[in-house]
């Protein structure tokens, strides 16, 4: 893979930005940018270097990707201790987070990677003469991109920002927040640009992989930032759409809508893969410096050396030693909430890829076998899943390091695409349209034998707005559960409080078997294949309620008040969430900011 290329592009892009920090005098940096820029092969290197950021230690690797969205009204962290991490998990929103308020952290590598997006923009404007179809052009179109990634992301975890578009000056070193509304309409119209220079998957030499900027990927992104601009969020004055009408519904819907379609209509643009899991063996899988073909279903991915990133550490399926899949123990820092297994159609084939209800347990010889997900005891319990989508289990190498894994990060994906042109549609009333789409994600999701229960007949059950609103909804959580894009589509919603505290009620229900799990099996029987490492397992699918105890060697209670008591249902969030939708700023970032940064929401 290509990969981030850490000695070279972390010593070329800090010469880049050595000087320019801080002053606007003539220097060294500025006088070789007509060099730099004015050569493919060199400016491609510095632009490389805007990637760098993403893998420093408190950035993308240890914090963001790590410690954003990690609590919604489908996910959850599993562990119930006290900790930096949980704070933020349970919207408590400190700016001393002990995990966060440090001068390296996403904060700052995050307008790192802008201020490197800056000089190679600035650079190849001035000394490319970059054009469309042309590889300066193709490489701005790359700056642009990346610096609406780290734009996109500050607007996401923060709301209103500080707003550079230039390479910092002495002038301009510090500065208070921007509205967030003009830093979306800059990033949308960069977009804009950008999908006019870089090419499709497969067009040119920097379109190949999953890891390059393409058209797609930029099309699809500028999407979700339109109906992130125009949905819901927490201001200052409340939680309400902007009042901008250049972010209106009406103006930013039908741009969004544009650029799914043209991904849509375009072949070889991308394609759902034909199975989900398929799709996530195939991330998995790619994690041995494989590449991943371009104008597919995974449209951009955040790409991780091997030694580099915490993607599985965080959320592939728990493995508690170093065993023959891993010599990794972890995974499992987050997970689904127990409903959501439950919530899901018994024949939907994403229900056992997302949710997993065990763990690998210590191994003994370094072998290890699959273990019951336990709570605070040692007995199965329902208050505990792990997401299923990344496992150790289907990587092609072993991880050895401690800390890091290799895995790429899923950015967006096709689906995403598929289901914002069904919601758009829906928006303008525009019902079979809107059903095309949420077809295709239905199809995927279910085998051929059933299309005709689960597709079509439920398809045509939705007759208004409102039920396929409510539909979108639903199944936005079966597709994208554990991809840290739920609470962001709740934000705009304007669903993030409803929900969550529905997500409470579902769970009390589950605890008591009463309202929608009063048919749930308060008994599980399991036992192992014979492979002496797989469980086989009765009694998680409603309705299988008979005595199994001849035919399983175990079985054990597994819903009940005590499996799923009120205090660990109480963790999904201390504060509420609709008054706490953004982090602060860091201290250190406002301590340093000459009296420029400061917090809202009463932090």
């Amino acid at each position: 893979m290509k990969k981030i290329l850490y000695i070279l592009t972390l010593v070329f892009a800090c010469f880049l930005v050595s000087c320019e920090d801080f002053l606007d005098v003539s220097s060294k940096s500025t006088m070789d940018e007509s060099v730099i820029f004015s050569n493919p092969a060199m400016a491609a290197l510095a632009l490389d270097g805007i990637y760098e950021p993403f893998g420093q230690t408190n950035s993308y690797r240890g914090r963001f990707l790590t410690h954003y969205g990690s609590n919604t009204d489908i996910e959850w962290m599993n562990s119930t201790s006290s900790s930096a991490r949980g704070d933020l998990s349970r919207y408590v929103n400190f700016a001393n987070n002990t995990d966060m308020n440090s001068t390296n952290n996403a904060w700052a590598m995050m307008y790192t990677g802008i201020e490197r997006a800056n000089i190679c923009i600035r650079g190849l404007r001035t000394y490319g003469n970059p054009e469309p179809g042309t590889e300066m052009g193709q490489l701005l179109g790359e700056a642009l991109t990346l610096r609406s990634v780290y734009y996109a992301d500050l607007l996401r975890a923060w709301g209103d920002v500080v707003a550079r578009f230039e390479p910092i000056s002495s002038e301009t070193m510090y500065l208070a927040k921007s509205s967030r509304d003009e830093i979306y309409k800059q990033v949308i119209a960069d977009l804009g640009e950008a999908a006019d220079l870089v090419g499709w998957p497969n067009e040119n030499s920097r379109t190949t992989t999953t890891e390059d900027i393409t058209k797609s990927f930029v099309k699809a992104l500028r999407a979700r930032l339109c109906m992130a601009a125009a949905g819901y969020s927490q201001y200052p004055d409340g939680i309400r759409r902007s009042t901008d009408p250049e972010l209106a519904v009406d103006v930013l819907y039908p741009i969004a809508l544009q650029d799914c379609l043209d991904i849509i209509e375009k072949s070889g643009a991308a394609q759902l893969e034909p199975t989900f899991e398929g799709l996530w063996r195939k991330v998995c899988e790619d994690a041995n410096d494989v590449l991943d073909p371009a104008g597919y279903e995974s449209l951009w991915e955040i790409p991780f050396a091997a030694g580099r990133g915490r993607v599985a550490y965080t959320y592939a399926v728990r493995h508690r030693s170093s065993d023959q899949y891993t010599g990794q123990g972890q995974g499992g820092v987050f997970g689904p909430v127990p409903t959501l297994f439950y919530d899901y159609d018994v024949k939907d084939t994403r229900r056992d890829v997302t949710c997993v209800p065990y763990f690998w347990g210590t191994a003994v010889n370094s072998v290890s076998k699959q273990v019951l997900n336990e709570g605070t005891g040692s007995s199965p319990t329902v208050n505990t899943w792990y997401y299923g989508k990344l496992r150790y289990e289907w990587m092609n190498r072993r991880v050895e390091s401690t800390n890091d894994d290799g895995l790429n990060f899923v950015y967006i994906r096709y689906a995403e695409v598929l289901l914002m042109a069904a919601e758009i549609y829906n928006e303008q009333d525009n019902l079979p349209e809107a059903k095309k789409y949420l077809k295709q994600i239905r199809q995927r999701a279910f085998n051929s034998d059933d299309w005709t229960a689960k597709v079509d007949n439920y398809l045509a059950a939705i007759t208004s707005k409102t039920q396929m609103f409510d539909a979108i909804v639903n199944e936005h959580a079966f597709e994208f559960c554990g991809e840290l894009v739920r609470k962001q589509a709740l934000i705009r919603w304007n669903l993030l409080g409803e929900k969550m505290e529905e997500a409470k009620t579902k769970m009390a229900d589950l605890s008591n078997m009463t309202g929608d799990y009063s048919d749930v099996p308060s008994t599980i029987y399991y036992r192992y294949a014979s492979d002496g490492e797989s469980l086989e397992i009765y009694g998680l699918n409603r309705g299988e309620t008979a005595d199994m105890t001849a035919e399983y060697t175990y079985n054990s209670e597994y819903v009940s008040p005590d499996k799923l008591d009120a205090a660990k249902i109480g963790t999904l969030y201390t504060n509420d969430p609709d008054l706490y939708q953004f982090w602060p700023i860091w201290q250190v970032f406002i301590d340093a900011s000459n009296g420029m940064l400061k917090n809202d929401y009463g932090y």
